[in-house]
């Protein structure tokens, strides 16, 4: 990632530096949210509850995907837990480290490999299930983390349920998807800051009943959702013995 595309890493920059910012989600049909950048700087205390319950699931090396400005990978850190936390942005993992995250790489999801060795939690916090960008890159990202895990491995993710509005623009938006063969939670974004602009990507979002569809015959099972009637959920998906690549 150019540095005129870190919109994320410099806001999250800013803000660790004493810098008021706030970030801009522009969705491709114009819909613009303004994101909470000290969400992201968050301590456990003020976590929402599904995320601090999917906590007691956590086990073994951690890969925390997506990890942000650290705050998940820094709190599993303080219990003792071996974490990795890679993302896309080269400043987000230097916040990360001058935050004490000890260990930090600049990586997109699609570039994990076996070269990271061996985890036995993968985490996708922070609504980062959206990662997986789709139903062909859902699977084929499965694959490698089938390959990177141990046998009990367990994936802890974060979605939002699109359906779970009544915003006029939303429902239009998913309608639109639909009609160009598209998952309705299947959107197309960027995030702003300041003159720092990402390029455009897609960023999935499910519903618990779709989740369960897509898991099927890749390997990995759903164990439980957590928070499931809210608009945030989270999941806890666990590793099949049965199945071989």
């Amino acid at each position: 990632m150019r540095d005129r595309q870190d919109a994320f890493g410099h806001a999250f920059y800013d803000y660790h530096s004493g810098i008021r910012s706030c970030m801009v989600v522009e969705r491709e049909d114009g819909y613009i949210d303004v994101g909470n950048i000290a969400t992201y700087f968050a301590r456990f205390r003020d976590w929402p509850a599904h995320i601090k319950r999917a906590m007691k699931y956590v086990h073994g090396r951690v890969l925390d995907i997506g990890c942000g400005a650290g705050r998940h990978s820094l709190y599993l850190q303080e219990k003792g837990f071996d974490v990795l936390g890679t993302d896309v942005s080269p400043l987000a993992a230097k916040v990360c480290r001058l935050r004490g995250l000890k260990k930090t790489k600049v990586l997109p999801a699609t570039r994990i490999d076996v070269k990271l060795g061996v985890f036995g939690t993968i985490l996708m916090l922070g609504n980062n299930f959206g990662l997986f960008a789709n139903k062909k890159r859902l699977r084929w990202l499965l694959k490698r983390f089938y390959r990177i895990t141990s046998g009990n491995a367990t994936i802890i993710a974060e979605s939002r349920n699109p359906y779970e509005t009544s915003e006029p623009f939303h429902l239009q938006y998913h309608r639109f998807n639909r009609e160009r063969g598209r998952m309705s939670g299947q959107i197309r974004l960027r995030v702003r800051y300041k003159r720092y602009a990402e390029p455009w990507y897609d960023y999935l979002m499910v519903s618990p009943s779709e989740m369960g569809i897509l898991l099927r015959n890749t390997g990995w099972k759903i164990k439980r959702f957590i928070g499931r009637t809210k608009p945030l959920y989270t999941v806890i998906i666990e590793k099949k013995y049965a199945i071989t690549y």
